[in-house]
């Protein structure tokens, strides 16, 4: 497996357990409908979150959230329309992407950025 490949299902494990601290209650990780995929569908205060995870080991001036693009966005929609179509009764839904960046040093940083919703 490509060390990108290992960073990225090492940041989604890292993201879970901290979305689990936040007090989220995690229904599906790495949910896929055909060529789509939701890295963690979760829920907190009756509101599904639609989570994008994006990990990268630190580098100055890069961040891991500005890799979350308008196509990738739109195929985060279309993986949740399905989702919503197959699991109906939420009524209320909202995107976020969850950046998860490691120092050198083992420390890492979390940033999570809510209710996105890029055209």
């Amino acid at each position: 497996m490509a060390l990108h490949n290992e960073l990225g299902e090492q940041g989604e494990k890292m993201a879970e357990a901290w979305l689990k601290e936040k007090g989220y209650e995690i229904l599906h990780l790495n949910w896929k409908y055909s060529y789509y995929e939701i890295d963690i569908i979760a829920l907190k205060n009756k509101i599904l979150h639609i989570i994008e995870v994006k990990s990268r080991k630190y580098f100055p001036g890069a961040f891991p959230e500005e890799s979350v693009t308008q196509k990738k966005f739109r195929r985060l929609q279309r993986a949740a329309d399905q989702f919503l179509a197959l699991n109906p009764g939420y009524k209320w839904m909202q995107y976020d992407v969850l950046a998860v960046t490691v120092y050198r040093n083992g420390r890492v940083e979390y940033f999570l950025m809510e209710d996105i919703y890029l055209r």
